[in-house]
């Protein structure tokens, strides 16, 4: 499968939950593969995924997160 990727390690909030949000709507339909080096910025961007009733799976990957969509 292919994904969107969105990076958003290293940032602060709310820049992760708004660039999240911008791919989601520039990109209907398609599976985004979103990247978080912090845990809260990891429950933030599933928050916002729950708020849109987007369906994801969310993993840790050594000291990163990854969160995709279905």
């Amino acid at each position: 499968m292919e994904y969107i990727e969105v990076d958003v390690r290293g940032l602060s909030c709310p820049e992760p939950v708004m660039l999240t949000a911008a791919a989601l709507k520039n990109n209907p339909g398609k599976a985004l593969k979103i990247l978080a080096s912090e845990a809260h910025v990891r429950t933030n961007v599933e928050k916002l995924l729950k708020s849109k009733k987007v369906a994801f799976s969310s993993s840790e990957v050594g000291h990163e997160y990854e969160i995709v969509t279905k």
